[in-house]
């Protein structure tokens, strides 16, 4: 199953299962069907509970959390994140912080599903992250899964759970297949995974980087490199104590993240082990991030903007103090996907 349908399946199997949940967003109807993760909803379960919505953001995540405390489990789907900023004061001002202020007896439960990545050279206001954003307000559940099985997993958790949760899904991802059991089954939020075991070098990625990161690992073992591969899935609650297990045997980090490196995810970390285990590293950590500045439009430019396989490969080599390189024919790739929808 790809990542798109299984998100599109965890979205039919919860709503078969629950008369509250209910899907909606600008497109989510249309054609493109939000690159096949809401097809066939709206035939399944008619306009009232699949519908589109108008390009007013605030306003409907507004009306949303007013559903929500009526007891409805609304998804609200947005196509870019970056549209989505319109809509931060109800997340933040209300949705995250409402439990607290009411000593816990009413929450505002609602999936927010935000779509980033790179495309076809869409320019700064298309092609932003913000992972590290969304993950720094306490209140919220942030998760960016890399696999189909984990994108419907932590569908079905989140709207099973209840409280706010923001899923962040990477465009390049939704090709990407896997064997996806039937039914419900849940990912936890705040549990990593050692994707890919190894002895050398801890290597520590979330949503499209873990493929980016798993093909680093593999021209590494061609050189003799032996890297563990982490997949964070979960921004927050965020799960410190798996990469520390990692590093811990290891010695070595690099961490590899699709977002800015100030007030990152990934300096996150660094400080958390550090104020854990202030010995613990053999070397200094090394972070792969975008430069510090908005994604430019040229496609020429937007390719040396984000981190390559061999950027990941040569982190490796540096934190380890190894000579060597991956090259740039290793690590060239063809990519499947093609814009604009």
């Amino acid at each position: 199953m790809k990542y798109s349908e299984s998100i599109r399946d965890a979205q039919a199997v919860m709503m078969r299962q629950d008369k509250r949940v209910f899907v909606c967003g600008l497109g989510v109807p249309a054609p493109g069907e939000v690159f096949g993760s809401t097809r066939g909803l709206k035939e399944e379960f008619g306009d009232q509970r699949v519908f589109d919505t108008p390009a007013s953001e605030n306003g409907t995540l507004g009306v949303l959390l007013g559903a929500s405390l009526q007891g409805m489990r609304p998804i609200m789907v947005n196509q870019r994140v970056d549209f989505f900023l319109l809509a931060l004061d109800q997340l933040i001002n209300h949705a995250s912080k409402w439990k607290y202020m009411f000593a816990g007896r009413q929450e505002m439960s609602v999936l927010i599903r935000l779509i980033v990545g790179r495309g076809w050279g869409q320019g700064p206001q298309h092609s932003q992250s913000m992972h590290a954003l969304f993950a720094h307000i306490p209140g919220l559940k942030v998760a960016a899964p890399a696999t189909p099985y984990d994108a419907k997993g932590m569908i079905i958790s989140a709207l099973q759970e209840g409280g706010p949760v923001v899923m962040i899904e990477h465009r390049r991802l939704y090709d990407e297949a896997q064997d996806v059991p039937e039914g419900v089954y849940r990912v936890a939020f705040g549990q990593a995974r050692v994707a890919l075991e190894g002895k050398d070098v801890t290597l520590v990625a979330s949503s499209h980087m873990v493929s980016e990161a798993k093909k680093a690992v593999r021209l590494l073992g061609l050189k003799g490199i032996s890297a563990e591969l982490i997949d964070l899935r979960s921004l927050r609650p965020l799960d410190v104590q798996t990469v520390y297990s990692s590093v811990k045997k290891t010695g070595h980090l690099v961490l590899v993240e699709g977002d800015w490196k100030p007030c990152s995810v990934s300096g996150e970390i660094i400080a958390s082990l550090a104020e854990k285990d202030p010995g613990i590293f053999k070397s200094a950590p090394l972070r792969v991030m975008w430069p510090d500045m908005p994604a430019p439009t040229s496609a020429p430019l937007e390719e040396a903007f984000y981190p390559s396989v061999k950027d990941i490969g040569d982190a490796c080599f540096k934190v380890l103090g190894r000579p060597g390189s991956v090259s740039e024919e290793e690590s060239q790739e063809k990519v499947k996907f093609s814009g604009p929808f």
